[in-house]
């Protein structure tokens, strides 16, 4: 991407594309395009078309979604699908009428088998049942994917699917009804220290192990990838195979941890002092979810910020909100 290309990046003001756009902005790119929902309803199919006829946008960041924890997946199902369906469908096709020339679709690690092998590959995609509290977010993730290879095999676009880990940082929401899980521990221990309580309460028995990245190491794997030599780009597209190796990979730390050693990990952060108690009541979700990340790692990219520095900028970022 030339410095005065035009990018448009969907989502700006959300946890990747608020990231997208520093990361950007901070590598000397000076013509991006941004939009507010009250600017642009993203699952209004006319006006995401006017859009582009409009700004005829050379790159686009699809990073626009309704996302959330497993308390908003479980609340909020139709909306998960109908919404990212919706979001998916009208940018994709816009692109490939318009001519875009790369776009890059963030989906999310929940795409994969509730059961995959570990750590998980991009082949193993659509390899087993989904974990049934984010199946509709999955889905409609999926069919994103799935779009992406379909229009680069029939009409040669290049669109790219990106699968990041649970990604946190500045910008989050920390909202305890429909926040994942860092964000939300964030906010639980700080709330448990400013009020001197006794205990904070973290759902599920704590064994489940995650990986998590921070938002900026996930806009500038993005932004490399989307940088990529045009052969080596061209070559991740699946544009003239359809051999179960989807145009997908996955962006992580590699590294994974425990429920119960990150909330300590935050608790140690925030500075709480009081005792942590599980609530076995409620849902764990997956036992365990660590993306392969040795495609992207071949590239030459791996992530910069460790989880205990990460946690303290989010941290700090929650402070100042």
């Amino acid at each position: 991407m030339k410095p005065n290309a035009k990018i448009y990046v969907a989502g700006h003001l959300g946890l990747v594309g608020s990231a997208l756009v520093k990361v950007l902005t901070g590598l000397g790119y000076t013509n991006i395009v941004k939009k507010t929902r009250a600017e642009l309803d993203l699952t209004d199919q006319a006006a995401v078309h006017a859009f582009f006829d409009k700004e005829r946008p050379e790159y686009v960041f699809l990073a626009a979604a309704k996302v959330g924890g497993i308390h908003a997946n479980n609340t909020y199902p139709a909306e998960f699908i109908q919404i990212n369906l919706a979001i998916q469908n009208n940018i994709l096709h816009a692109a490939y009428l318009h001519g875009v020339n790369r776009l890059l679709f963030l989906g999310s690690s929940c795409i994969y088998p509730r059961a995959a092998p570990q750590p998980m590959r991009e082949e193993h995609l659509l390899s087993g049942a989904l974990e049934p509290t984010n199946r509709p977010y999955a889905l409609a993730k999926i069919a994103g994917i799935e779009q992406c290879w379909a229009y680069n095999r029939q009409y040669e676009t290049r669109f790219l699917a990106v699968m990041p880990t649970n990604l946190y940082g500045p910008g989050d929401n920390y909202n305890l009804d429909n926040s994942h899980v860092l964000p939300a521990l964030i906010r639980k221990f700080h709330e448990a220290k400013v009020h001197d309580m006794h205990s904070v309460v973290v759902w599920g028995s704590g064994k489940p192990k995650r990986e998590f990245l921070y938002s900026e190491d996930m806009a500038e794997a993005s932004v490399f990838l989307m940088n990529l030599d045009a052969q080596i780009f061209d070559g991740l597209l699946g544009s003239d195979r359809n051999d179960g190796l989807p145009p997908l990979v996955n962006i992580g730390s590699g590294i994974d941890m425990s429920i119960r050693d990150v909330a300590e990990l935050v608790k140690d952060v925030v500075g709480y002092q009081g005792g942590i108690v599980f609530d076995i009541g409620r849902p764990d979700g997956p036992p365990r979810k660590l993306l392969d990340v040795s495609r992207l790692s071949g590239l030459g990219w791996q992530a910069k910020i460790g989880l205990q520095d990460g946690i303290r900028l989010a941290y700090q970022s929650f402070l100042s909100t």
